[in-house]
């Protein structure tokens, strides 16, 4: 039972919550793609629809067109200050929480603040704003987000130092990608639109490489489509949530053909675009102590091309697969059970005992799709 201070915890939590200020994030493969542009395309539309709009912290980088956009948007002057002999200016952060406009738009949020600044990062800015009930729009490229920082640096050889915790994202309630092609990236850099001329020859030998654009542009698609997938389980019913499919292939140490059955299960997962997972239920007579070296060999060179073909291998001890199979079903919200053709192996298991029988009356309930594959 909940004690009484969790349950005054977590209705403050509650409140938390519904003061906190709505974060949107714009996401791009790289810099150049239209995000601040978009921003305050964004914040002339809201102020026209009387919506208290500031501009927090913009960079525009001389770009024309974006600069222009500028006009007749609020702007919170920058805080100015002296570092090492220079006149720096940053994004003025007491000044928008005096101001509590309904909402700011606040640039480059993987930014290292300056020297002397309360906060070391922007992120960390951007959070006490939406923890004072103001709104922010922001933005950041996808070689920014810390999880992603390997990945990048393997796709282009560069380390990113700038980066965005992913549970900074996880917070957002919005997150949008701009997406451009690499042809259409690469004209935009060679008309100038991104950096200055002088610098456009050395980005096109370096991070601007057609095979480094469409992976990070790969990246950015998946990262975007998991932040919507993590929204849609988060707050869609499961009464009205549309099933995205995922595929579980069920495999013993037996089995003959499970080779087949998991290639297979990848086409089909392949197919659909969907997450993949392959079952093997160890029984108690299966233990490692008992079962053949043989078959051991078997099942970890099938576990290592079912991870070789993107899946995700899960191996549970249960006295009864039908049921073990089911559990699987509910926790990872299976769509579709593939399972090799009825000659030994799994089937043979299966058919002893009226467990195969088990397993069809049980996903008979459901809407789960139970695939034999040849």
């Amino acid at each position: 039972m909940e004690s009484k201070d969790q349950s005054a915890a977590h209705f403050l939590d509650l409140l938390k919550k519904s003061k906190r200020g709505k974060f949107k994030v714009y996401i791009g493969m790289s810099a150049g793609v239209g995000k601040t542009y978009r921003m305050l395309q964004e914040a002339h539309t809201l102020l026209k629809n009387g919506i208290d709009v500031k501009i927090a912290y913009i960079e525009t980088h001389h770009r024309k067109e974006t600069h222009a956009l500028l006009e007749g948007l609020p702007i919170i002057p920058r805080k100015q200050l002296f570092y090492k002999g220079k006149e720096l200016e940053d994004m003025d952060l007491q000044q928008v929480l005096n101001l509590h406009p309904e909402l700011v738009i606040v640039d480059e949020l993987a930014h290292t603040n300056m020297e002397g600044s309360k906060n070391e990062k922007r992120w960390q800015d951007v959070l006490e704003i939406l923890e004072a009930g103001i709104n922010v729009i922001s933005a950041v490229n996808i070689q920014h987000i810390e999880s992603l920082n390997d990945e990048v640096k393997a796709i282009t050889g560069i380390e990113v130092k700038e980066r965005v915790p992913d549970r900074v994202l996880a917070l957002a309630d919005e997150v949008v990608n701009i997406d451009l092609t690499a042809d259409e990236l690469i004209t935009r850099l060679k008309e100038g639109k991104i950096y200055d001329q002088a610098k456009v020859e050395t980005a096109l030998r370096n991070f601007f490489k057609s095979e480094h654009i469409l992976q990070l542009r790969e990246l950015a698609l998946k990262e975007v489509a998991a932040q919507v997938e993590r929204k849609v389980e988060s707050e869609v019913t499961k009464e009205y949530a549309y099933k995205h499919e995922k595929i579980l292939a069920c495999i013993s140490s037996n089995e003959v053909n499970a080779r087949t059955v998991i290639r297979k299960s990848a086409r089909l997962a392949n197919y659909y675009n969907s997450k993949f997972y392959v079952l093997y239920v160890q029984l108690p007579a299966e233990s490692t102590d008992r079962i053949p070296l043989d078959k051991q060999r078997h099942l970890i060179n099938n576990f290592k091309l079912a991870t070789e073909l993107g899946g995700e291998v899960l191996r549970v001890n249960h006295e009864n697969i039908a049921r073990a199979v089911m559990e699987v079903c509910e926790q990872k919200s299976i769509t579709t059970v593939c399972i090799g053709k009825p000659r030994i192996g799994l089937w043979s298991i299966l058919a002893s005992g009226n467990v195969f029988l088990s397993l069809t009356r049980k996903l008979a309930q459901t809407e789960i799709d139970l695939v034999i594959l040849s």
